[in-house]
């Protein structure tokens, strides 16, 4: 009789025999001691040597749980014993492993009151490494499988599992992390607890003042960030659905040339839009000082507060919006327009009363992205804000700035966290619970409707411009990277490109010998192994919300959107307070990037795998379940192929994301893991503009090629065999005379 949970008591049994228990000094990925075996210092040892030849005798009882499940080898599924040993075993080995990482550091009880009730502990506790980390996925998983065998979920293992999983994780490396600093909210600046300051600060005028409104000062930043999210949320969503309506329901020539441009802004990090936007539009920019010489009017500094920033966030965000709105769009079946037209319903009214209320789930997540977006955009207002302040910036500058106000910095986290939530729960409701279903198992040949001569010229005359603008504005970075001094000597060079990226040739081969050349491996390398696993657990968990039904499920899906609401200051901060110090050390290692990369971006992947799988009918999964195939081999082999645009999103944008990344990074990097943000905030410090474009311009460059490749590998989605775009009123496909035809 086979036992799912064997391979995983097996991997438990590895982690506790064979494996370190503790991170080595080399870092998380060093395998030093399989090569050179255990030195005499046990810090390298197991966690069974640790116990037995060692001095930490607290790490022995974890052998229980990996002992007593063995009993459940020659007894059957159906048995009451068999989920009973099954859930005592993973709970008490994940409780247990828990209570004794937290409960001793380096310097022993971490804990008042607990060398009174066991001692002094003179013995410290190193960070948990590889031996701790398979324990502890084996003791979870033996508690998901005892679940299921008591008929949780269906008894679906799989399932169970994954959901036990994605809660770990999320509770882990999301809620653990960011109530470090939440709970500094209540605390005064000497660390001691008080509520009292609390309130004083969450009603500072300086965050709900409404000044701007009578006397002309600008308003508290909790209105400016409220006010800025809304209007780029709606900017965005209007236009990534214009782009999208242009490449899928038009016959315009450059689709793929434009679907691709719509994705370079995400390329670049923030504060090079900025200054490409200063460098046209400032009060000594290109297209200002064209302005006031035809125009005779004294050149502005518009760009400067929040016009620029909503300019700039717009530009940024508007490809989520169109990631998100493409498959979406995609997916309205033919069939259902072609009904509504065959009733006599002209082009226009088919859009509005059929297509577009099936693009409802696509318009809200991109909207929601968007919102969450702006409000926790942090190199825009830094590079364009001047005397606009929002609640992003003025995060950072109460943590990093003269204040040092950390409290402050939470109360701030906080009302950025209300106003993220709020937008999370008005979009459930305005979607509803009403089905979304056009993408079943039945044969789907029609073609698209094209759209009418008005809306055709209304998207035409909304995303061509957004294009050329883009176009114009990456232009100018590009050329920066090839002046002495943009904007002042514009005289031609290699100069840049050779200090960031030379090559030599030495004895041993290829010599890197550019100045960019290490942070440029670092974050490709970092970015590269992040990316598919943001895609993974993205959707995992779309797939949990959307197919399967259980109990505080809302809740689950507000934990995975937790981070995304989080501005990344924050969660920069609250890394180096939670992974600091033991049981998980991981500051200064490139692990602490890729789980911030991860959990950062997780829910783009999320909420386009909820907008794409919100259009696939049930019945699918229901036919594969009923030939036989668990839910493992109906996710992989049924759902993810009809996920293509989502699989595509999340992909792109957290290995783009990676990259550019500004806020998080700062306070994560090290001087062995520099990725290209910090190293290019670095140089513009310094002054050094033309080498952090050129650096910029082989970023772009780097990541267009990628994301190209990452179109080409895994493929166009296909969901009926004729993909085109019918231009008349009624589908080309009809057998039949149009009804007109038939009354003449």
């Amino acid at each position: 009789m086979k036992h799912s949970f064997i391979p995983w008591l097996l991997l438990g049994w590895i982690g506790f025999f064979l494996m370190p228990w503790y991170l080595l000094e080399d870092g998380f990925w060093s395998f030093v001691w399989l090569t050179d075996g255990y030195p005499s210092d046990l810090y390298y040892a197991p966690a069974i040597l640790q116990g037995i030849l060692g001095d930490k005798l607290w790490l022995l009882p974890l052998a229980l749980p990996l002992i007593a499940p063995l009993r459940l080898i020659s007894l059957q599924k159906n048995d009451p014993r068999y989920s009973r040993y099954l859930i005592f075993s993973g709970a008490f080995g994940l409780i247990y492993l828990m209570s004794q990482g937290f409960a001793i550091g380096i310097s022993g009880w971490q804990f008042v009151g607990l060398d009174t009730l066991f001692g002094e502990l003179e013995q410290q506790q190193y960070g948990l490494g590889y031996g701790a980390m398979l324990c502890g996925l084996s003791f979870l998983i033996l508690l998901t499988t005892g679940l299921a065998a008591t008929g949780f979920l269906k008894g679906d293992v799989f399932v169970t599992g994954s959901i036990g999983l994605i809660v770990a994780l999320v509770g882990l490396f999301v809620f653990f992390p960011v109530s470090q600093v939440l709970i500094s909210a209540f605390m005064n600046n000497d660390g001691v607890f008080a509520p009292t300051a609390f309130f004083g600060k969450l009603f500072s005028d300086n965050i709900w003042s409404l000044s701007c409104l009578s006397d002309g000062y600008t308003c508290g930043t909790a209105w400016n960030s409220l006010t800025l999210a809304l209007l780029t949320a709606t900017i965005t969503t209007l236009l990534g659905l214009s782009f999208a309506l242009v490449v899928t329901r038009t016959g315009f020539r450059w689709k793929k040339f434009l679907r691709l441009l719509t994705v370079l802004p995400i390329i670049t990090p923030p504060f090079v839009i900025g200054l490409a936007l200063i460098l046209l539009f400032g009060r000594s920019g290109v297209v200002t000082e064209i302005v006031a010489d035809v125009f005779n009017i004294e050149p502005g500094r518009w760009i400067y507060g929040m016009p620029g920033v909503f300019f700039a966030q717009v530009l940024s965000f508007t490809p989520i919006s169109f990631l998100v709105l493409i498959g979406v769009v995609e997916g309205v079946s033919p069939s259902m327009e072609e009904a509504s037209q065959t009733l006599r319903a002209d082009r226009w009214h088919t859009f509005v009363n059929v297509s577009l209320p099936l693009m409802r789930p696509g318009l809200a997540n991109a909207f929601l992205l968007a919102f969450i977006e702006s409000l926790a955009d942090f190199g825009n207002p830094m590079v364009l804000g001047g005397d606009f302040d929002v609640l992003s910036t003025e995060i950072f500058f109460a943590i990093v700035g003269a204040q040092n106000d950390q409290g402050y910095a939470a109360v701030l986290a906080i009302i950025l966290l209300f106003f993220t939530l709020s937008a999370f729960f008005l979009q459930r409701h305005w979607i509803g619970k009403k089905s979304y279903t056009t993408v079943t198992g039945k044969a789907d040949s029609g073609t698209y409707m094209g759209l009418n001569h008005g809306m055709k010229l209304a998207c035409y005359m909304t995303a061509l411009p957004w294009a050329a603008l883009t176009i114009v504005i990456y232009g100018m970075i590009m050329f920066g990277g090839f002046v002495q001094n943009w904007g002042y000597d514009n005289s031609f060079t290699f100069q840049h490109y050779q200090d960031a990226f030379s090559i030599g040739w030495g004895e041993f081969g290829v010599i890197w010998e550019g100045a960019a050349w290490d942070s440029l491996w670092t974050t490709l390398s970092i970015s590269a192994i992040a990316a598919p696993f943001t895609a993974i657990v993205g959707l995992l968990t779309a797939y949990l919300l959307v197919r399967q039904q259980f109990k505080w499920k809302s809740a689950f899906e507000f934990g995975t959107m937790l981070s995304f609401a989080i501005p990344g200051t924050v969660i920069g901060i609250s890394y180096i307070l939670a992974f600091n110090v033991p049981p998980l050390e991981l500051t200064g290692t490139g692990v602490i990037l890729i789980i911030c990369f991860v959990f950062r971006n997780m829910p783009v992947g999320v909420r386009g795998g909820i907008a794409a799988m919100s259009q696939l009918d049930k019945s699918l999964d229901e036919a594969s379940l009923t030939l036989g195939a668990n839910s493992l081999m109906t996710f992989r082999r049924i759902i993810l192929p009809l996920l293509r645009p989502a699989i595509i999103a999340a992909l792109v944008y957290s290995f783009v994301r990676a990259i550019t990344s500004v806020s998080a990074v700062i306070f994560l990097v090290s001087a062995d893991h520099n990725m290209a943000t910090s190293y290019i905030i670095g140089l513009v410090e310094n002054g050094e503009y033309g080498i952090a474009i050129a650096y910029c311009s082989v970023l772009i460059l780097v990541m267009l090629t990628t994301i190209i490749g990452i179109n080409v590998f895994v493929g166009e989605r296909r969901l009926r065999r004729n993909v085109s775009v019918s231009a008349s009123t009624t589908s080309s496909s009809n057998s039949g005379p149009s009804l007109k035809e038939k009354h003449a």
